[in-house]
């Protein structure tokens, strides 16, 4: 008699509920997809039709869905092995693997396929390289082969804003491609520093994660030396001009903050605090990447509707 059933193989039905649905989308990575492709959306230099960008924006949401489904289909063998993801659908059991593949596969070809058809297939070409990159470049390969995965890894995250440019323009731009060297330099510090107090969890999984390859001081050390880069990289949309005055003081205050909280986490090497003050470096990196695309998007909505430009 086989020992091998059809959950072991991922093509057993689960009954998931709709919850466990959701819950492969990703919700706050999609939510931050959304809202930096909006960024990118509103640089363009005439605005865009409402009903354009709200259908482009919900192709960007979908297609960012389909990144979590796919990396959790993906990634349930090491994701039952560590705490922090063991709860999630495919792992837990609550859902099988084959439908995480089969439900990532379809919000992909219909994300691009909508995104080409309503706003433009540059567009929604670079969604199909975002969602190919993720889960190819960085799930299938980079995540288990090297520390620096979510260095390389990180462009993934970093394109939303590129293609909502081009949803609204057909083009790519200098403003595009800073939002994306923002993101693209905030991640390091911004996931490192939780990796400093989940090393374990990827050690257990055999994930090899900075801190568990090169060790904490070093990652403590990338994790300032990127954030003394970010804060003048985040400073690039107000010195070029496309951001205003209020980006521009957030910016240096958030980008002051990161310096400051990368260099704590630098200094304070041992113990629970150490710990805690990774933890707070980590949310404070998410406030700090929201902060800034917030008054990015506020400024842009002003400029709009009243005509001012920088």
């Amino acid at each position: 008699m086989s020992l091998v059933t059809e959950s072991d193989v991922g093509l057993a039905s689960s009954g998931a509920s709709p919850s466990d649905y959701l819950a492969l989308l990703k919700p706050r990575v999609m939510s931050l997809a959304v809202f930096t492709a909006l960024a990118g959306l509103l640089m363009a230099p005439q605005p865009v039709h409402p009903v354009l960008g709200l259908i482009s924006l919900l192709a960007i949401a979908v297609g960012a869905g389909a990144c979590g489904a796919l990396n959790m289909w993906y990634d349930a063998d090491i994701d039952r092995l560590m705490a922090r993801t063991a709860g999630r659908p495919v792992p837990s059991g609550r859902l099988a693997g084959g439908e995480a593949l089969a439900f990532g596969l379809v919000l992909s070809f219909f994300s691009v396929l909508t995104l080409g058809l309503c706003a433009n297939w540059l567009a929604a070409g670079l969604l199909a390289l975002t969602i190919f990159y993720y889960l190819v470049v960085y799930t299938i390969w980079l995540k288990r082969a090297t520390p620096q995965n979510i260095v390389v890894g990180g462009a993934a995250g970093a394109l939303p804003p590129m293609v909502g440019y081009a949803a609204a323009t057909g083009s790519l731009s200098l403003s595009s491609l800073v939002l994306f060297a923002i993101i693209f330099v905030w991640t390091p510090p911004h996931f490192w520093s939780l990796a400093l107090v989940k090393s374990r969890d990827y050690g257990r999984a055999g994930v090899p994660m900075a801190p568990n390859v090169w060790g904490p001081n070093a990652t403590r050390t990338q994790i300032l030396l990127y954030a003394l880069a970010l804060a003048p990289v985040g400073l690039l949309p107000w010195m070029l001009g496309f951001a205003g005055s209020a980006y521009g003081a957030v910016a240096a205050l958030g980008g002051a903050g990161m310096i400051f909280g990368s260099f704590m986490v630098f200094r304070v090497r041992d113990g629970d605090r150490a710990k805690k003050i990774a933890l707070r470096n980590f949310s404070f990196s998410i406030l700090y990447l929201f902060a800034l695309f917030a008054v990015l998007v506020l400024e842009r909505i002003v400029a709009i509707w009243t005509g001012v430009v920088w």
